[in-house]
């Protein structure tokens, strides 16, 4: 064997070697190489595939290992806080995203696993649960049971549509799991029905924990610091594509308008469980008239959906994603301005990107933003109210 031929381990295989791609220019820096890297890490939405059916009606659980392992400092100030603070973002943009889908949480510790939050599109709901349980200090304890979790999770994802997306995302930190049976069982029922398990490990990969993600054809992911773990968070945040299995079929669903009631009040159908309290305003089911504070929702009596024409709107750019900008090189010296920020690009400083439709000319920020937060490109947006 050639002394200079390079080994290398099994598992550095598996490995993007990002550092291999960091170059230096004619004065030696090394800076415009590494913004590249990290701007291309960013344009996720840029590379999706055309024409690919997506789950646009998600019920999602989301599992978070509650073990004692999550008192760990690496993530600053420990792997809790740190977790906590990130799912809080992660339920925020969540629903940003997926305005008709719905969530749930579920926490695992002292070998059990126990359901916090129902499956529900209510963001307040999520929040305010998940602040009560997992956000409080001594929370934490005992060992984590994965095959409890997905059993939970399982227990109400069978009773699902089969149109809508079946998903469970696991938050692990310990290497291990406490499980009451055979794992291999619950991984063959998640098949059979269509669940998508995707997880993110806190601190090393698990080869159990790995073949659970590869046979549900979930994602599984180890994070590096907490700038990685928000990223990959942000990454599960766009709907998948459904399997081919799924067939097309048409939802029934209804589009209350908020009235106000006259005396007597009732209270809505949401927080009937809780005691709820008398309120005037709501929302009221035109099938069966039950009444709700926030949509969307699941009717709890005639079991329709209950949405607003804005939630829908919100979903289109799912469906019609905006084309990618194309990026163009300009000779040194000239200008160019960002037609988002209304400021001078810097050439060659910085790339400049380019407007098929309305010939508009976008800095590298603005880009990013139109594709993955606002969805509309404003010249476009400002080309067509000018031809009405």
């Amino acid at each position: 064997m050639d002394d200079t031929e390079v080994k290398e381990y099994r598992w550095e295989g598996g490995y993007e070697k990002t550092w291999e791609e960091v170059k230096e220019d004619e004065g030696g820096n090394v800076e415009w190489s590494v913004k590249e890297i990290i701007e291309k890490s960013k344009r996720l939405l840029a590379t999706r595939q055309p024409n690919v059916r997506l789950g646009m009606m998600r019920h999602l659980f989301v599992i978070i290992d509650s073990s004692n392992s999550m008192v760990e400092k690496d993530l600053k100030p420990t792997r809790q806080l740190c977790t906590y603070k990130l799912l809080q973002d992660f339920i925020q943009d969540y629903f940003d995203q997926n305005p008709i889908s719905q969530l749930g949480l579920i926490t695992t510790r002292n070998s059990s696993a126990e359901r916090i939050s129902e499956l529900s599109g209510n963001r307040k709901y999520h929040l305010e649960e998940l602040k009560k349980t997992f956000g409080g200090f001594n929370y934490c304890n005992g060992l984590m049971s994965v095959q409890n979790s997905l059993e939970i999770a399982f227990s109400v994802m069978k009773m699902l549509p089969s149109h809508t997306s079946r998903e469970i995302l696991i938050i692990g930190s310990s290497l291990s799991s406490c499980d009451p049976g055979e794992i291999n069982t619950t991984i063959d029922m998640l098949k059979t029905n269509n669940i998508r398990v995707s997880m993110i490990h806190l601190a090393a990969e698990v080869r159990m924990f790995r073949h659970l993600c590869d046979e549900t054809k979930g994602k599984h992911n180890v994070i590096v610091d907490d700038v990685h773990f928000k990223h990959v968070l942000w990454s599960l945040v766009e709907p998948v594509p459904l399997p081919n299995s799924v067939d097309a079929s048409c939802v029934k669903m209804g589009f209350p308008q908020e009235l106000e009631q006259k005396p007597p009040f009732t209270t809505c159908s949401c927080h009937l469980a809780e005691g709820g309290k008398l309120n005037a305003k709501g929302f009221f089911c035109p099938q069966c008239n039950s009444k709700y504070c926030e949509l969307p929702v699941e009717c709890k009596c005639c079991g329709l959906i209950l949405v607003s024409s804005l939630h829908l709107a919100r979903s289109l750019h799912h469906l019609v994603p905006i084309k990618p900008f194309i990026k163009i090189e300009l000779e040194e010296g000239s200008s160019a301005y960002c037609y988002g920020c209304r400021k001078r690009i810097k050439v060659p400083a910085e790339n400049v990107y380019f407007c098929e439709s309305c010939k508009k000319h976008y800095c590298d920020g603005c880009d990013i933003y139109v594709h993955n937060t606002l969805h509309v490109c404003p010249g476009c947006a400002v080309k067509r109210d000018e031809k009405r």
